[in-house]
Order: structure tokens, then C-alpha cells, then sequence
């Protein structure tokens, strides 16, 4: 089918805080308000920001964990934000998710092979012989010992535990995996054999990812494209190689900024933020950003700013740096407040 495999408009999700007779006075959460983006078949996309923006929200919003306060979430054309349990059902075959903690996340009390075939026999019905068959040949494609199928979570290393949670998510064949924090729970080293190991995945079976991370390192590494959360909100969105040379929503130059750099002969860039993230509770008016944002004019105050296309392929939520159609007037980026470069020990550039 044409067009792309996941296509999301307008997601947004409220969570509220009473209840009562008076809807209107009762205070809510807006955790992820008005989110759209499209994920083409075997593409990463990658969904970055600080901790309480939003990222895994959207993410279980995606696998229908929880319902969605509004908007569309659209597989290969079919909304499935508005599919009943039955009619859900059959589609959960096309999606599955990887969790961040590879222990809670799967059963203590059954072994690395019940795990991995659980899924499918929610489904259709196997044989043992083949329920084995698809464990040792699945726990060979992450990189584990057929033999491990009859271990228990326990018995493992937090790889294996990670290693056995994506085979388990393979055992469906989806064309979508959604992995939220997939890597952080682990040590470096087995954080780059996990990414690894994705990256092999998709280029075999050309599955799409939704990665949620804070470790831009990590999204670096991965994504084709970029989506920056703050506030339950997208701020910018953009092909991963434009996005880290050339950051253009302060929120992401702060971020980018923020990130440990491994070469101390390199330059840091500071882009200075001050003050803590507003309360989704009671967010502010106009752009969310702005009680924090250098740049920060009137109409930052007033407005919330729209996603506008810009000539690289991206889309910034700003009216300084990418100001709408309907207000012209684009203040150059040469033209700008930068990121103030931080001289390295030898004076290299970045």
C-alpha cells in the first residue's frame, strides 16, 4: 500500500486530575498535545527532550496502551486510535514495543522460549516442535544460544534480558517496533552491540523503529530523522544530519549543547538556559518554551508557534527562527543569537 507505514496527526493526550460535576474546573495534564509526524517502512525515527516531555507517552499512545484524548494514529491508512478491542486486536500484530527495563518487563516465571512464543500463540496454535523451532531460530537472529530458551529471565545478564524482550517483539514479524529507552538501563558497552544489533535488524527485515531516547549520543547513531519534544509538544523535526550541524529551535541547541562531548580537544557550544520546565499542569501561554528561551520576543508570550517547513527538509515550531507564512518577516540565522563557542584545551575547531 502506498504511502507511509505510520502516520500520526494531531495526537494529543490529557490526563485529569479529579473528577466531578464541574468538568471545567478540574485541573488536567497535558501530556502530549497536538503531536504529528509520519514514519516511512524502515526508517528510524527518533523522539528526543527532557525527561517529562512527553516521549513515552506518545509511544504507548502508539501501541494503543492508553486511549488517546484525541487525534489519529493511522497504519498503512487504518486509524487505529478509534478500533475497539476485537478490531484492535488483529493489528497488534503490526506493532510491538521493546520497554526500557529489560526485567520487569518480561514474566519471572517463564523461560527465555515461553517468552519469546508467547505472542504467537495468542494467535494460532503451535506444536512443540514448532515453538522451539521458532525460539532457537529467533534467539539466534539476536545474537543468543538456541539453548538459552529454557533459562529464566533471572538466569540472565541485562543484555541477554534486553536481547530476549526484541526477539520477543520479533516473534510477531511486525513492521513497526516501538522501543522506549531500549539501551539505557544497560552498560555502554552492550549499549552499542543492542544498537547494533537494531540497526542489522532493520536492514534484514526492513522494520521501522520509533526509538525514544534522552541519550543523544545514541540518537546520533541511529535515527534517519529527529523529532524534539518539549512540553508534549514537537518544537522541531528534522533528518538527523541537519539536525546536529545545525540545530535551529533553541530548545534543540540547548539540548545539543547540554550533551557531553568524548573529544576534549573539541569546541563546546554553549546555549545557555535558565530557569526549570514549566508545569504540563498549568503550562504558559503562547510558546511553552519561551519563560526559558533567550531569543524570547512578545509575540513568543501570546502565540504558540506552528510547525513551519523550512528549505532543509525540516519543521520548526518558532516564530523567531522559523516565523509562518502569515507573519513574514524570517530573522536570518546569521542574523541571530548563536551558540557562544567554548575554546577546547589546544584551541581546536569544532
Amino acid at each position: 500500500m502506498s504511502g507511509p507505514l505510520l502516520k500520526v496527526e494531531n495526537l494529543t493526550k490529557h490526563y485529569s486530575l479529579g473528577s466531578g460535576i464541574f468538568k471545567k474546573s478540574i485541573p488536567m495534564i497535558r501530556a502530549v498535545e497536538d503531536v504529528s509526524f509520519i514514519v516511512e517502512a524502515g526508517e528510524t525515527l527518533c523522539i528526543v527532550g527532557e525527561s517529562g516531555c512527553g516521549k513515552s507517552t506518545v509511544a504507548r499512545l502508539l501501541m494503543r496502551l492508553v486511549q488517546p484524548t484525541s487525534g489519529h494514529v493511522m497504519i498503512d491508512g487504518t486509524d487505529i486510535a478509534g478500533l475497539k478491542k476485537d478490531a484492535l486486536r488483529a493489528w497488534r500484530r503490526r506493532m510491538q514495543m521493546v520497554f526500557q527495563d529489560p526485567y520487569s518487563s518480561l514474566n519471572p516465571r517463564l523461560t527465555a522460549g515461553q517468552i519469546i512464543t508467547e505472542p504467537v500463540e495468542n494467535f494460532e496454535r503451535l506444536s512443540r516442535r514448532q515453538r522451539q523451532a521458532l525460539a532457537g531460530d529467533l534467539l539466534r537472529k539476536v545474537g543468543m544460544s538456541p539453548e538459552m530458551m529454557h533459562r529464566l529471565p533471572s538466569e540472565l545478564s541485562g543484555g541477554q534480558r534486553q536481547r530476549l524482550g526484541i526477539a520477543r517483539a520479533l516473534s510477531l514479524n511486525p513492521s513497526l517496533i516501538i522501543a522506549d529507552e531500549a539501551v539505557s538501563a544497560l552498560d555502554v558497552s552492550v549499549q552499542a552491540q543492542i544498537l547494533n544489533l537494531l540497526l542489522d535488524l532493520q536492514q534484514q527485515m526492513g522494520i521501522a523503529f520509533v526509538f525514544i531516547s534522552h541519550d543523544l549520543g545514541v540518537v546520533e547513531h541511529i535515527a534517519h530523522r529527529v523529532a524534539v519534544m518539549y512540553l508534549g509538544r514537537i518544537v522541531e523535526l528534522a533528518p538527523s544530519e541537519a539536525l546536529f550541524a545545525k540545530p535551529v529551535h533553541p530548545y534543540t541547541e540547548a539540548l545539543i549543547a547540554a550533551a557531553p562531548v568524548p573529544d576534549p580537544t573539541r569546541v563546546r557550544l554553549e546555549a545557555p538556559v535558565e530557569g526549570e520546565v514549566p508545569s504540563p499542569i498549568n503550562p504558559p501561554a503562547g510558546c511553552a518554551f519561551h519563560p526559558r528561551c533567550p531569543l524570547a520576543v512578545e509575540r513568543c508570550r501570546i502565540e504558540v508557534p506552528p510547525l513551519v517547513p523550512m528549505a532543509d527538509g525540516r519543521v520548526v515550531a518558532c516564530h523567531v527562527r522559523a516565523p509562518s507564512a502569515e507573519f513574514p518577516g524570517r530573522q536570518d540565522m546569521a542574523g541571530s543569537p548563536q551558540l557562544t563557542p567554548v575554546a577546547g584545551p589546544h584551541g581546536s575547531v569544532l
